[in-house]
């Protein structure tokens, strides 16, 4: 016999482990979203870098010799971003820092001195990430990635399905 579904619980940040299967995700992933998103933040802020920055770098490096123009960074990043419209923004920081060249046909390249902050970056991130996952076996993170995969899978199935 299958049984029954549980109840769902307010919202509390002390619940016990055995009372967590009642939690509301909304609540806990928000949190989550907004503690990770902070440190994250802070972390780029010490060395003057936003997240949409950090991104585009990342696709330019990414992208190689061939580059990428910006249209296609705006329509691969805008969905990431807080603000879709700081997208088409970013090459002309990265530009300003000399961190990518623009040709004639509107196609940005990531420079040396792009590819030296990159590799600061990713130094950073890495430490970043490291602190975030204290504690945390990778096993246990990725199966906690999974679960969100599928009640997000889930949120959008029951979304198609109205």
């Amino acid at each position: 016999m299958t049984p029954p579904p549980l109840a769902p619980a307010p919202a509390d940040p002390n619940a016990a482990d055995e009372d967590l299967a009642a939690q509301p995700i909304g609540y806990w992933s928000g949190l989550v979203h907004r503690a990770a998103l902070r440190h994250l933040r802070d972390a780029m802020a010490t060395a003057d870098l936003t997240q949409p920055l950090w991104w585009t770098l990342n696709r330019l490096v990414t992208a190689g010799p061939d580059g990428a123009t910006r249209e296609a960074l705006a329509v691969a990043l805008a969905p990431l971003a807080d603000d879709a419209d700081e997208i088409p923004r970013v090459p002309d920081r990265m530009l300003y820092r000399g961190w990518a060249v623009e040709d004639g046909a509107g196609v940005l390249r990531v420079t040396d001195a792009g590819l030296a902050a990159h590799a600061r970056v990713r130094h950073l991130l890495t430490e970043v990430r490291t602190r975030l996952h204290e504690g945390v076996p990778d096993e246990e993170y990725a199966a906690a990635l999974r679960v969100l995969r599928r009640i997000a899978r889930n949120a959008d199935a029951a979304a198609t399905a109205r």
